[in-house]
């Protein structure tokens, strides 16, 4: 890795430095045939001091994207220290009355598919792709604690929530002594900057909160 030029910053409010740019494999890496230009992908960028890598259950048929990353990860050979890696649970590809949203259920058993497909015992950060407004947020909150102090992840956060959501959580991990999530994943472009600059700006800085757009 020739990290000599890119920037690392800290995530939120965590001790985690990633690089100021990732790469997320949603359209690059949604098809198994696609394995050649995954590993040129994941080669150049971490040549290019790029540690930051995203993926989620939900890109590509039966999590392919998850399965490709892996897939680079161990030809390429790269040491696990110096790579993040974070996926993303919600929507898992089935029809079955529990493979979506945010159930305790739901989350482990994603994370232990996502960890079989990256080839992984552990990812750095695992995201609730979008909030449900069906599952209580504190089984959210205790699922997700549960998969840290397991070692299956390391640090979680939201992805498309609302503020006051991101509040009510974190408040509910404080109350209840559970790991507190330290980063949104947000749309945020010269066509969508509403959310961030306005409604999330509270979050970023009460509660120190990271930000990995998209």
């Amino acid at each position: 890795m020739n990290s000599g030029k890119m920037i690392y910053n800290r995530l939120g409010n965590s001790g985690l430095k990633v690089s100021a740019v990732s790469i997320g494999n949603w359209l690059t890496s949604n098809d198994c045939s696609h394995q050649k230009r995954t590993d040129e992908i994941i080669s150049a960028a971490f040549e290019r001091g790029i540690n930051f890598f995203d993926t989620a259950e939900s890109y590509g048929v039966g999590g392919a994207a998850e399965t490709l990353l892996g897939g680079s990860l161990k030809r390429l050979d790269l040491a696990r220290k110096d790579y993040v890696i974070s996926t993303k649970f919600f929507w898992n590809g089935g029809d079955g009355p529990n493979d979506s949203g945010l159930s305790k259920k739901h989350i482990i058993e994603s994370c232990r598919a996502s960890l079989n497909r990256l080839q992984l015992d552990y990812v750095d950060i695992a995201f609730c792709h979008r909030y449900d407004e069906y599952t209580p947020l504190e089984e959210v909150c205790r699922a997700m604690n549960f998969l840290i102090t397991q070692g299956y992840v390391l640090y979680w956060g939201v992805s498309e929530w609302r503020a006051e959501d991101i509040f009510r959580a974190y408040h509910i991990c404080d109350k209840l002594g559970l790991e507190k999530p330290i980063a949104e994943q947000p749309q945020y472009s010269p066509f969508a900057r509403e959310r961030v600059e306005s409604e999330l700006r509270g979050v970023f800085d009460e509660l120190g909160f990271g930000a990995t757009v998209w």
